[in-house]
């Protein structure tokens, strides 16, 4: 191991003693300093940011992967407003769960606890440094985060920006610390300092995660991509359908959960069909469809059966049409990563078909796959969304710590769920679920549309 990441990790294990014991106050305290000073330091942060777009620029990067890249005013007091709604959230550190008499008279309980030090990989998305050290800072651990060199001084200058006012604040700067090296060697090298990070989590692409899942010695909490789909039932709203569907493509071509397919029912595409590429042809968005589509509309170039799997993260959208909600619930299955896929219907039986059958993370009825958020949910941040079937708790048993309610990380079941679906026309609701329980959470916003949030 290089001198730098032994010297990091050893100041990481040295701040752990003191973040356990930090109290809830205190935390709340720095998470709303924290908040005021990115702020305030705006400017700085822009200035910074600005560095890393030229370059991307430069290097010919994809709209929608500069778009994520870049830092606003806004986008800024929207990384402010996420610790700020993080510290509004109760602490889970110390809570009891759970206690049972064991015929031996022992008293067995679950408490919640820190994990410890928390690794973090990510690409670049500079609001993911803030996002990670409001959720680990709240649950009482320490973060070393490994940035992609695409936002190097992005990140720089917001770690910077929070080690200030941690020492202001009279904490331990090593709550965070960033890897300033971004070669490859030195990313695989950390994957591999399990004598001082308790548990790693990658925030990015396909190859990014693979990379992570194969060569970490470090505990690993997969994060997953997004293909995420709308289905267009034949008892839709054109109208809705459309506003949703442009919001969630073409709000920002390059997240996670952006939408990148489209499952038309063939009752209604050559109604709503046109209607939709107006819109999406007008923000210079490419449609493929297969045949069906394309007799529909001459816009729509012909469908690879590579793009039904494709996650884009560009102006690029697929469109397939079905015979049956069956069918599109099988396609969707077939080709989705499990992140987030939508209906729009005013059908309340074929809305809770959908969201009992689609196997996914979040799955919606009449909203944009867009809400798919920290912020949009309350939870102020998340770490990642967790799309695979094993349980985070049940892997990582050891730490005593609900991973579900300490990092948000969203995650599935895979198994039908069995409960009451509350539904109103244009009323967007949200099944989302959590492993163990099942929790419908209604939009009140009643275009579906979410907002430049996210």
């Amino acid at each position: 191991m290089n001198e730098m990441l032994n010297r990091l990790g050893m100041n990481a294990k040295a701040a752990e003693t003191e973040m356990r014991n930090l109290s809830t106050n205190k935390k709340n305290e720095v998470l709303l300093a924290v908040a005021d000073k990115l702020v305030k330091d705006a400017q700085t942060l822009i200035n910074a940011n600005r560095l890393d777009v030229e370059t991307g620029k430069r290097n010919h990067m994809p709209e929608g992967l500069i778009d994520r890249l870049l830092l606003t005013e806004s986008r800024i007091e929207g990384m402010a407003e996420g610790l700020r709604q993080v510290a509004a959230l109760d602490d889970p550190v110390g809570e009891v769960t759970g206690m049972k008499k064991r015929p031996n008279g022992l008293l067995i309980g679950q408490k919640r606890v820190p994990l410890g030090v928390i690794g973090i990989i990510y690409e670049a998305r500079p609001n993911v440094t803030a996002d990670a050290f409001a959720l680990c800072f709240k649950t009482g651990n320490v973060v070393i985060l490994k940035g992609g060199s695409d936002a190097i001084h992005s990140n720089e200058a917001i770690v910077n920006c929070i080690r200030e006012t941690l020492n202001e604040q009279g904490v331990t700067e090593d709550a965070i610390q960033l890897i300033s090296d971004t070669s490859r060697e030195t990313a695989a090298e950390f994957m591999k300092m399990n004598q001082y990070v308790d548990v790693l989590i990658p925030r990015g692409g396909r190859g990014l995660i693979k990379a992570v899942v194969e060569q970490s010695t470090i505990p690993v909490i997969e994060t997953g991509t997004g293909n995420c789909h709308i289905y267009v039932d034949e008892f839709a709203d054109i109208r809705m359908a459309a506003e949703i569907i442009e919001n969630a493509k073409t709000q920002r071509l390059g997240v996670c959960n952006a939408c990148e397919s489209l499952v038309i029912h063939e009752k209604i595409a050559e109604e709503v069909l046109p209607v939709i590429c107006d819109r999406l042809l007008k923000k210079g968005v490419e449609i493929r469809g297969d045949e069906a589509a394309r007799q529909i509309d001459e816009r729509i170039t012909w469908a690879q059966e590579s793009d039904w799997g494709q996650e884009y993260l560009d102006a690029i959208i697929s469109v397939k049409i079905v015979p049956a909600i069956c069918d599109a619930v099988r396609h969707i299955n077939k080709w989705n990563t499990g992140h987030s896929e939508a209906i729009i219907t005013k059908d309340y039986a074929n809305a809770l078909y959908f969201q009992e059958r689609v196997d996914a993370a979040a799955v919606y009825v009449n909203a944009s796959t867009r809400f798919t958020d920290g912020n949009e949910f309350g939870f102020g941040a998340e770490i990642g969304i967790s799309n695979t079937e094993a349980s985070c708790e049940g892997t990582y048993g050891t730490s005593g710590s609900d991973h579900n309610e300490i990092y948000h990380l969203w995650k599935r079941t895979g198994t039908p769920i069995d409960s009451t679906l509350i539904f109103s026309e244009g009323c967007a609701i949200l099944q989302f679920r959590f492993g163990i329980t099942d929790c419908f959470v209604g939009n009140k916003k009643s275009d579906g549309v979410s907002s430049d949030f996210n």
